[in-house]
């Protein structure tokens, strides 16, 4: 369901998960559809900073002098993907951060990981999260799911995220916002607005599980959010 929502200046904070370089140039992961991700993205960075609404930038870059059962290895012995000495960790140029802004690390799904970020979102009184980024179903997930629980609403931004086919992306958005709970779903002109203060109409969660997808209708039923 759709319904009006307005953001308090200085209660919202941009969240930019894994937008980097291999997601485009390394062909075993590639993302569906990135370079309109990318730039909905800078359209999303441009808006946080007029605002001046903090953004945080993250990276997936996996050390394994850290111990990981089962973690997927190249023939050469490392990290089958975001490894530490591979140059395609570097976050994309056009939404790197800019003017004194951080690129921060993690080695997990989650930018809730082994870290104080909540904490610090926290003490600064922070509310909102409008959270883009790649992959879906994956390092959105994760965070989006760690975001709900420590108390944060979450403004999910569905075009800008992706992931590795169309579908994977759009089933990870429904899934998500089925249990979206205190945050909402839009897209990335609304985020905008949002930000701006204005107040704008948003997909919100009512009652269990509203979104019952199937292969037939899941485009329909993400188109609609």
């Amino acid at each position: 369901m759709k319904s009006p929502i307005s953001i308090r200046r200085g209660t919202v904070a941009a969240v930019f998960i894994d937008l980097q370089e291999e997601h485009r140039k390394d062909k075993r992961y590639l993302v569906e559809g990135f370079a309109d991700i990318l730039a909905n993205v800078q359209r999303l960075q441009q808006a946080a900073r007029r605002n001046f609404v903090p953004l945080y930038h993250w990276a997936y870059i996996v050390d394994l002098a850290e111990a990981r059962p089962f973690h997927p290895l190249d023939e050469s012995g490392k990290s089958a993907f975001s490894d530490k000495d591979d140059p395609l960790t570097e976050i994309c140029h056009e939404v790197a951060p800019q003017n004194g802004e951080a690129t921060l690390v993690k080695q997990e799904a989650s930018v809730f990981g082994k870290n104080d970020f909540g904490d610090k979102l926290e003490a600064a009184g922070i509310e909102w999260l409008v959270i883009a980024g790649v992959w879906t179903e994956a390092c959105i997930d994760a965070t989006v799911k760690d975001a709900v629980a420590r108390g944060f609403r979450v403004l999910l931004v569905k075009d800008a995220c992706g992931s590795g086919s169309s579908a994977m992306h759009q089933t990870g958005i429904l899934n998500l916002a089925n249990r979206l709970y205190g945050g909402a779903v839009t897209n990335t002109l609304d985020a905008c607005r949002l930000m701006a203060g204005d107040t704008v109409s948003v997909w919100q969660v009512e009652g269990s599980v509203p979104l019952r997808f199937t292969f037939e209708n899941a485009a329909q039923l993400y188109a609609e959010l």
